[in-house]
């Protein structure tokens, strides 16, 4: 038997990504489907809502050319993880006036998500 592991467990490996990478292609897929269609990732290619390329550490509504809300725009916010989160968690709730109507409920969704942009970087 561990014969027949030894043989296994390598071909295993190819069908199954390590978890970081899983993680990252999951947030990819679901930044897709639940984001990309009123934002992407590439720099200065704006749609309904601004590019989130650097969203970490980026103050909320200061991407040039972006249609914000006066909410967004006066909100003070610099995105971090926890501002994210709580912002995808019901946009509404946490900044009344905002455009942004999509939530993300499930919150191992949103880490995803956030992960993937987090891995997103300007340089």
């Amino acid at each position: 038997m561990s014969g027949l592991l030894a043989i296994l467990l390598p071909i295993a490996g190819l069908f199954f990504a390590s978890s970081a990478a899983a993680q990252e292609a999951d947030g990819e897929r679901l930044f897709r489907q639940r984001c990309a269609a009123c934002h992407n990732v590439k720099p200065g290619q704006n749609k309904m809502g601004p590019q989130l390329l650097g969203v970490i550490g980026r103050t909320a509504g200061s991407v040039e050319g972006a249609n914000y809300s006066d909410a967004m725009q006066s909100s003070g916010i610099t995105w971090d993880r926890q501002s994210l989160d709580t912002f995808l968690a019901a946009p509404s709730q946490m900044m009344r006036g905002t455009r942004m109507t999509v939530s993300v409920p499930n919150a191992a969704q949103r880490a995803a998500i956030i992960d993937y942009l987090e891995s997103q970087s300007p340089d």
